[in-house]
């Protein structure tokens, strides 16, 4: 977009001053004058005007064929918190190394911190063949505007084909960042990945119109090709410690590491059972479970298979449960090797959030109920009924 005053036809009214919501239109000698720092390009400011005199205009700037054939490889930025690789970046470079087979490339991971030495060997064992390496004492801990400021950098040094990242609180606000100061296209919250035979361009795959369709999204024209991926959709490799990999160093002015704001700390949070996104067994409640009393059930549950508690969004929106738990669409992924679906109807919402379970267990008093389409096991019975008995026989089972 790009907006202009035609100076023949300002008169200096002032309406389009009035318009502004940002303050970012002064008349001067008479005629309109715009603060491109401070203009937002909403075009307010266009209708005020009744001569015409302001001109906006949306202007489409594609890369050549020629220049986006300079960009090679497949970038994974590798998430890490306190110094410790999360899993969700081993996933992706899981994912990235199918991807990189495809188009006949390496894999390489941005990994920014500090003390990270003991870190690397894994990164390159999960499926790096390069780790861009960025360490400060003023990195220790993410900040959106230093880790934006590197990133930015290397992109524009190296030029990458394909940036994956998580689809994490780190990574939204991260690589949204990102993509506006590239100018490049960013599909979120991908659920699935995949390379064009003959276009070899990289096919983004999310749910869309509140999770009732999914939407495959290119973005031909704009390098690097971004994408932010769930948590627990795609597998990591099995670690190959005779994997070899190169490390590259990269060092900055130390003004690229300045931030406007300061993290004074970071405050776990604890949870009363296992971790929902890293538990084995999740016991899940929904609209079924008809109160939050209720949920205490499935929290003895819970204890006796050292398990963690879900809930759908029907559950947490009532008040149930808190957020935190929630499995769907706008909560959790969640891919545990066992996963007990108590009372919840199982729309496209909660199953884009659980479908990946190895096991899927059904419990719901209706035969009609969705989430039997999905599950491995399915009973149709009153939960009230079924999850006593089942607490009863594996209580039964662990003190024999």
């Amino acid at each position: 977009m790009s907006i202009q005053v035609i100076i023949e036809k300002c008169t200096g009214c002032g309406l389009c001053v009035k318009a502004c919501p940002f303050d970012a239109i002064r008349v001067v000698d008479k005629k309109a004058v715009i603060d491109l720092n401070k203009c937002n390009l909403c075009g307010a400011c266009v209708p005020a005007c009744k001569l015409k005199a302001i001109l906006l205009e949306k202007t489409t700037k594609v890369a050549s064929s020629a220049g986006l054939r300079d960009y090679k490889g497949i970038w994974v930025f590798i998430e890490q918190k306190k110094g410790k690789v999360q899993s969700i970046s081993y996933e992706l470079l899981g994912k990235a190394r199918e991807l990189a087979a495809k188009l006949s490339c390496e894999v390489s991971a941005v990994f920014i911190g500090h003390n990270l030495a003991d870190q690397l060997d894994e990164v390159i064992w999960h499926g790096a063949d390069n780790i861009y390496l960025v360490e400060a004492p003023e990195l220790a801990n993410f900040q959106d505007e230093p880790y934006t400021n590197i990133l930015v950098k290397l992109i524009k040094e190296h030029k990458p084909e394909i940036l994956l990242c998580g689809a994490t609180a780190i990574g939204r606000s991260l690589i949204s960042r990102v993509a506006i100061n590239i100018k490049a296209g960013l599909t979120a919250d991908c659920t699935g990945l995949d390379i064009d035979p003959q276009e070899k361009i990289l096919l983004q795959t999310r749910p869309a119109f509140g999770g009732n369709i999914m939407a495959t999204i290119i973005s031909p024209g704009y390098r690097p090709q971004m994408a932010t991926v769930r948590h627990k959709v795609m597998q990591p490799l099995p670690p190959d410690k005779r994997r070899k990999g190169k490390i590259i160093r990269e060092n900055f002015e130390s003004k690229l590491y300045f931030s406007r704001t300061r993290l004074l700390d970071i405050v776990d949070e604890i949870d009363s059972l296992v971790n929902l996104a890293e538990a084995d067994i999740i016991i899940s409640g929904g609209r079924g479970m008809a109160g939050p009393e209720n949920f205490k059930l499935l929290e003895e549950l819970a204890h006796v298979l050292d398990a963690a508690v879900g809930a759908s969004r029907a559950a947490v929106d009532a008040g149930w449960m808190p957020y935190s738990h929630q499995v769907g669409q706008t909560g959790r992924t969640v891919a545990p090797k066992l996963y007990f679906a108590c009372g919840i109807s199982g729309q496209i919402q909660h199953l884009v959030g659980m479908q990946s379970s190895k096991i899927i267990v059904a419990i719901n008093k209706d035969p009609d109920a969705p989430i039997f389409k999905v599950a491995t096991y399915g009973i149709v019975a009153d939960l009230f009924e079924v999850i006593p008995a089942l607490i009863a026989k594996f209580q039964q089972s662990a003190h024999k």
